[in-house]
């Protein structure tokens, strides 16, 4: 009778050592979903921050090549042109990869 009952109370002690470890191994949903919606809330909050300060940076760099087109230094109008115009295009390209590779 002792016998029995050692055998039965170490498989019981087996059976719930193993779900208790089998518990504690792997994440749960709850985790994976919570760390999804912090990966979308801190996305929406960076693209926004992102797309601010593009526009303040566009807004100084139009208002340089307009100080230097009214003070007559037009040889170097082009390149910053170009510049500011690569850097908006640059700009909405990540934005939209950046959507894509997240699946927002």
């Amino acid at each position: 009778m002792a016998k029995r009952f050692l055998v039965t109370l170490l498989i019981y002690a087996t059976l719930s050592f193993a779900f208790v470890t089998a518990s504690f191994a792997q994440p749960g949903l709850s985790e994976f979903y919570g760390a999804s919606a912090e990966v979308n809330r801190w996305y929406y909050a960076l693209s926004d921050f992102v797309l601010v300060l593009g526009a303040i940076s566009g807004i100084l760099g139009g208002l340089r090549i307009y100080a230097n087109w009214q003070s007559g230094r037009r040889h170097h109008i082009d390149a910053q042109l170009i510049g500011w115009l690569l850097s908006c295009i640059f700009l909405t390209l990540v934005s939209s990869f950046l959507k894509a590779l997240y699946g927002i």
